[in-house]
């Protein structure tokens, strides 16, 4: 679990990360450099789970030996799914990441929500319906490794 408080937002207790794969954690299906090790090192902490269509079929592959969960969901329904996804792990407790539309129902409900704008860019809808917008997902799950950081956008 990782504990921070944020003057004037929330008092977080976060045990688990719930991203979206692509355009998230990947582009074109492969995974973004840097993101293997920042996974490792945020599981000692937290779960780490990844929710995703799979639209290019390589999630399994690119995530073999990383200690993450992977749950690859039907085309229908994603938004759904990834709402109802993060509702039994408790909402509470996820720090969520997507670009997608949808993404955009996991990250109003997440204690926290990052809408990432890489090169796949973001469904306007998604980044409204986040907490924060970041470019770079090394520089979102640094959030949680650097919570001052996360306390300076989010404090109000």
């Amino acid at each position: 679990m990782i504990e921070i408080t944020i003057p004037g937002f929330k008092n977080l207790q976060i045990d688990h990360v719930v991203c979206d794969y692509n355009g998230t954690l990947a582009v074109d299906g492969e995974l973004l450099p840097g993101v293997r090790d920042l996974l490792v090192t945020l599981s000692a902490s937290v779960g780490i789970h990844v929710i995703t269509a799979d639209t290019f079929g390589l999630a399994k592959a690119q995530l073999s030996g990383l200690p993450v969960a992977l749950k690859i969901i039907s085309l229908e329904n994603q938004a759904e799914e990834k709402l109802e996804f993060i509702s039994k792990l408790g909402s509470d407790t996820v720090f969520a990441i997507g670009n997608g539309m949808n993404d955009r129902k996991m990250l109003a409900s997440a204690a926290v929500g990052i809408a990432l704008i890489h090169k796949e860019g973001a469904s306007s809808a998604t980044v409204t319906s986040a907490d924060i917008v970041s470019s770079s997902i090394i520089d979102a799950l640094d959030l949680l490794l650097n919570p001052k950081r996360l306390i300076a956008t989010l404090r109000s």
